[in-house]
């Protein structure tokens, strides 16, 4: 068995066998000729596998596929669009209007968006718990209940979940359990380690590393019996396979299969050959990057922690942080690049603070190989009533930071002159 940092520059690769190619080749291709009208009806009629359309499959979005599966630790990946494509279909891929889902309400303000307002327009429930205490998730359990879900911190806050205990849980319940892992990677944790059944990441974030790409991919671990009488979607026949029942037909690959012979053919969310080779770009360093971007974080905790213009910072990785035991636990290698605080002065020093860094980018998104800031209340969370961001945790003073991997030093420089600004 290979090593996180073997696998991220290698995984799911063979040579091309016609070019040789070192790289994985960008296969910029619509469609694939057909051996035989044989081969056409076998492929269309999932009696065979192989390439038909790349809205459904292609060679290079493959390789990106099962390198992620490789890291995660599962039996399969799907590339989709987006992050937010992944975290949508891991859902409509198992529910239906009348359905109900349980998931942490410390969620990126997408995902929240997604399970409060979309999903509901569909017919699906969303309820939405304080996951600091694991036990919460039973409080909503019933016969119509579909899923758990969660991130691996929650974001922005930054609370690491007990993911096994969630899975316990969701286990006894006979459900799923769904975790984005994206704030972490399966170079700092792998959920399936800790009884996860399906993880979605976004690769726009560390994955691709350079914010370049959108993407997202789901694994599944390919564990969870869909076979127990809660999941009729993978037992019945499907009229549009000729009747084809995925449990029978796929065993430990049909959530996976289903996901993309159903919802990927029919709404259609495909990810870019040319993205899925960027981020393999990046996923070649993405084991060296999270080690630069944990260790820089820790450095940034720690000064701002000390900082008189600082009333309160929120990183796992701090000895007296309220998520530092379950860091030790699920995040021994590093507690990844994201790093909360609070400004003295509330939003005003918030607002002088951003306005005032010069190496920090100020921009919605984490993940990348430079430093980022957000305003979460009044940007990615803005859609929450002043009520729902109090609960969880975002009050007008607080800071997400997504420290990048440049020299530590003028990175706390950087910020160390924006606070004075604010004084």
């Amino acid at each position: 068995m290979q090593r996180p940092g073997t696998i991220a520059v290698h995984g799911g690769q063979s040579v091309d066998p016609t070019t040789k190619a070192r790289a994985v080749p960008i296969y910029q291709t619509t469609s694939y000729v057909f051996d035989s009208t044989e081969h056409a009806a076998k492929l269309f009629g999932l009696q065979e596998m192989g390439n038909i359309y790349t809205r459904i499959m292609n060679p290079t979005n493959d390789v990106l596929e099962q390198r992620v599966a490789l890291l995660e630790g599962g039996k399969a990946g799907l590339a989709v669009a987006s992050g937010q494509a992944a975290n949508a279909f891991s859902i409509l891929n198992i529910a239906r209007p009348g359905d109900e889902i349980i998931s942490s309400s410390q969620l990126y303000g997408g995902t929240y968006t997604l399970f409060s307002s979309t999903l509901a327009k569909m017919g699906i429930k969303v309820h939405l718990i304080d996951s600091t205490d694991p036990n919460n998730y039973n409080e909503y359990v019933n016969d119509k209940t579909k899923a758990f879900f969660g991130e691996t911190l929650g974001n922005p806050t930054l609370d690491v979940l007990d993911i096994e205990s969630v899975a316990h849980i969701a286990h006894d319940s006979g459900v799923p359990f769904i975790v984005d892992g994206t704030a972490t990677t399966p170079i700092l944790c792998r959920p399936i380690d800790f009884g996860a059944d399906i993880v979605v990441n976004s690769l726009t974030k560390f994955m691709g590393g350079h914010g370049t790409s959108i993407g997202g991919l789901i694994v599944d671990a390919g564990n969870f019996d869909w076979t127990n009488g809660k999941f009729p979607d993978f037992t019945t026949p499907d009229p549009t396979y000729n009747g084809l029942v995925y449990a029978e037909a796929f065993g430990e690959l049909a959530y996976i299969l289903k996901a993309r012979v159903h919802l990927l053919r029919d709404i259609g969310p495909a990810l870019s050959p040319f993205n899925a080779f960027l981020t393999l770009q990046g996923l070649e360093s993405l084991h060296v990057r999270m080690e630069r971007h944990s260790a820089n974080a820790l450095a940034v905790a720690r000064f701002l922690k000390e900082h008189e213009r600082v009333s309160w910072v929120s990183y796992p990785g701090l000895d007296n942080d309220r998520s530092h035991r379950l860091a030790q636990k699920y995040l021994p290698n590093g507690a990844s690049a994201l790093v909360g605080f609070g400004v003295k002065g509330g939003y005003d020093a918030a607002v002088k603070f951003i306005e005032s860094l010069k190496l920090f980018s100020h921009l919605a998104n984490i993940g990348d190989a430079k430093s980022l800031v957000v305003h979460p209340a009044s940007t990615t969370h803005q859609q929450m009533n002043p009520e729902e961001r109090v609960a969880a945790g975002l009050g007008d003073d607080f800071i997400r930071l997504s420290v990048g991997i440049e020299d530590v030093a003028d990175i706390t420089e950087d910020i160390d002159q924006a606070l004075a600004c604010t004084s």
